[in-house]
């Protein structure tokens, strides 16, 4: 699906509230677990004098705020500058040294908030130990993810970028000999006082409008791709009349549906491209039918080794941008062939549709 659950993964994300409540939920499984793993933790020793137990309770509540500089100090800096980087025994080393720390300070924490007995270095480790890891596996969870979901966005707007670049680039792959000759015809039919004039020319601004502006848009409906196609292949059949036989069928189950612009109409191009020429009888086959949840297109048209040599390779390049849209707008929910079968060139593409 076009919307994967990365990408939804990345959109929530990226929403600072989000952000923010992902912090209070681990800091809230931080401040559990503890306490869980060490059910005396928050019971003061029986040596104590009972005015100090209420001291031991705010050593504990302290511990958890220079516990939180941990958390971010291995997220943001000892991961990204050594872990990242691979120097793992530094990595191990500055863990370490901050775990020493950690102990320092609650040393220091211990003798200005009690009084009645002395500091165990061995009980303060273990004591301090679970909590300790807890927060920097938490840490460098919390930062993998955070960091993978920043590269998963880059990548989304690289292949927005992309996809934007390409579109334009199939924008303009529109044949300018294409254009010429549909203006010569014009021009003849002016001189002749045609009645196929004004049909012509409004087909040809339907053309021109649905490049200009119907692409800019996500999407578009198949009714509004069935008429930039009709239109297309209309004035294709009055530039070369019965010299190419061109044969259509389109049958929409709903012509509401919507797909991306500019998915169909370079298979019809490429097939207008070399499909006529210097070729024995050619032939054009243009099938589109879509039902409930997907689309099928195909488009076959006789070819000569020798006229798709002597064009230039412009299609080639249209059909392969194409085909890297198709996999990042559907992934698996699409299949295109394009294969040579005898003097035949077809392409056969099916899509389901996103809902």
């Amino acid at each position: 699906m076009r919307k994967s659950w990365k990408r939804e993964m990345v959109l929530n994300f990226s929403n600072k509230y989000i952000r923010v409540t992902v912090h209070i939920l681990v800091w809230m499984v931080l401040l559990a677990l503890p306490y869980v793993i060490n059910s005396n933790r928050s019971t003061p020793p029986h040596r104590l004098d009972p005015g100090e137990q209420g001291q031991f309770l705010k050593l504990n509540l302290i511990s958890y705020f220079y516990l939180i500089g941990v958390f971010y100090l291995n997220g943001f800096v000892l991961i990204q500058k050594l872990f990242y980087r691979h120097r793992y025994f530094y990595y191990t080393f500055s863990v370490v040294l901050v775990y020493l720390s950690v102990l320092l300070l609650h040393y220091i924490l211990f003798g200005i908030l009690i009084h009645s007995v002395d500091f165990e270095w061995t009980r303060a480790a273990w004591f301090n130990l679970p909590a300790f890891l807890l927060t920097i596996a938490a840490s460098t969870t919390y930062i993998m993810i955070y960091d993978r979901i920043k590269m998963e966005k880059v990548d989304m707007e690289r292949e927005r970028e992309t996809m934007k670049t390409e579109l334009s680039f199939l924008r303009s792959q529109i044949s300018p000999h294409f254009i010429f000759n549909i203006l010569n015809n014009i021009v003849a039919l002016v001189r002749l006082k045609s009645a196929d004039l004004e049909p012509t020319v409004m087909k040809l601004s339907g053309l021109m409008q649905y490049m200009l502006y119907e692409t800019d848009e996500e999407k578009v409906s198949l009714k509004t791709e069935q008429e930039y196609l009709n239109s297309y292949i209309d004035l294709q059949k009055q530039r070369f009349g019965k010299k190419v036989k061109v044969e259509t069928e389109i049958e929409l189950a709903n012509e509401n549906q919507e797909i991306e612009p500019m998915l169909l109409i370079p298979f019809v191009e490429n097939a207008f491209k070399h499909g006529v020429g210097l070729i024995e009888h050619p032939q054009i086959r243009i099938l589109l039918k879509t039902d409930r949840d997907s689309l099928s297109f195909m488009v076959y048209n006789k070819f000569s080794s020798y006229e798709q040599e002597v064009k230039d390779h412009s299609s080639g390049i249209g059909l392969a941008n194409v085909s890297r849209r198709l996999k990042l707008l559907y992934g698996n929910d699409h299949r295109l062939s394009i294969e040579k079968d005898g003097d035949w060139f077809k392409v056969d593409l099916w899509i389901k549709f996103n809902v």
